[in-house]
Parts: C-alpha cells; structure tokens; sequence
C-alpha cells in the first residue's frame, strides 16, 4: 500500500502514524537502538501491511494485469491506484473528511521531522505542497504521482503510462480493492490489539 493506506491504517497513536509513515525509508532490524517504542510499533506494522498486501491473491490478480508490460514495478503501480480508491471512496472508511485527515497527518510528520530518515524528509515538503493524500483521489493525481516514480526509479519502469491501465481496467481495480482493503484493516486492528501496551479491546 502507498502513503494514505499506511497512515489510515496507523490506528490512534500518532509516533505510530509517524513511524509506519516512514517505513519503506527504514532498513535493518535493530529498531529499538534508534527509535521510541511506539515509533518502533510503526515501523513494525508498516512492515506487516507490505507483507499481508504482497502475499494476498487478490493484490496478485491486480499485479498480473500489469505484470507483462511494467514487470516488478507492477507491485508499486498497484500500491498507486490501491490509495486512489482509498481516497476517492474515503467517505465509506472514515467520518473524517479526506482533507482534514490529510492534514492532521501533515502537521504530525513534520512535529517528527528531525526523527525521520534524510529521504523522507527530502520528500516531506513535495508531500504537503502539494498535496498527495488528497490528490490521489483524481486521476491526474495519480497520474503526477506515478509520472514522479518513474523519473526516480533506479530503471526505466514506464509506470508514467500505468495510468491509461487504470483508467482501461478500472471496474476490475476498483472491485479487487474493495474486497482487499476490509480484509488489510481488520489484520491491522487485530495486529495493533495484539501489541504490548495497546488499549484496544
């Protein structure tokens, strides 16, 4: 999943939103050395969402769409329309409005800031000037966020074209995640109640 997923799916604390924010900028295991508990929690449950969302068939079925033109890019491209959805259908997931959300989640990174690796917070001020969480909610927004990741990726990945594949298989993308996502947020609420020093039931 991409940056709205992660952070939706934090839960309340917000050093978790932070760290699972964070969490594709962090390598190695040896996160209690360098990071507060509850950062550490987020970091941790950023991992798990990766690992449920890569070994789920459904996510499968949508990376077999792409897989033969954008091969191992394929997984980040769906990760893309995955948060679209998320975002253009955020009424059904939450109360709170997409925009509000979005910047409570702003102004909760950057309180982290001086915490957060040298690349994410190279790309903090891109994020909020721009906007993403709410943006992916359109398609030219997914459009410059893909457009983005292919001029950074270490490979030529064409993902800049990615955005005609959602636009042509859109019906199919959008009834894969529905049944997906209900599925992401019930592990994340039981693997966040499983932690020490969680007060969800």
């Amino acid at each position: 999943m991409n940056f709205l997923a992660h952070l939706y799916l934090s839960g309340d604390s917000p050093k978790v939103m932070v760290g699972n924010f964070m969490g594709d900028f962090v390598k190695g295991k040896n996160l209690t050395e360098r990071f507060d508990a509850e950062i550490v929690k987020g970091i941790t449950l950023h991992r798990e969402i990766d690992w449920f969302t890569d070994t789920h068939a459904l996510v499968k079925q949508s990376k077999d769409k792409l897989r033969s033109k954008y091969r191992h890019y394929s997984g980040v491209i769906v990760d893309v329309f995955y948060d679209h959805f998320l975002a253009s259908n955020w009424s059904r997931y939450s109360y709170q409005p997409l925009g509000e959300f979005a910047t409570q989640c702003y102004a909760t990174i950057k309180l982290h800031e001086i915490i957060l690796p040298e690349d994410a917070r190279h790309m903090l001020p891109y994020m909020v000037n721009g906007n993403w969480l709410v943006n992916y909610s359109k398609l030219e927004g997914i459009q410059r966020a893909l457009s983005g990741m292919a001029r950074r990726a270490r490979f030529e990945s064409k993902m800049e074209e990615s955005a005609v594949d959602l636009k042509e298989n859109y019906e199919s993308f959008q009834k894969e995640f529905e049944i997906f996502f209900p599925e992401l947020k019930a592990h994340c609420e039981t693997w966040i109640s499983r932690q020490p020093g969680s007060t969800t039931p």
